[in-house]
């Protein structure tokens, strides 16, 4: 499974998920992104799920 971290996601979780590629926002150029820009970014690159601390996102 191909995961990205958001903004504000700590990064140490990464070493729970070892049976799965995780990126950030931030090492993928993608920090400037807003919620919905991140989310179809993240789609169209292939990531299947994309954590993150944001409550409001929808």
């Amino acid at each position: 499974m191909r995961i990205v971290f958001d903004q504000g996601t700590p990064v140490p979780l990464r070493r729970f998920l070892v049976d799965h590629d995780v990126d950030t926002a931030a090492e993928l150029g993608w920090s400037q992104l807003s919620n919905g820009e991140l989310l179809a970014q993240a789609e169209s690159s292939g990531y299947d799920c994309l954590i993150t601390t944001d409550q409001n996102l929808r």
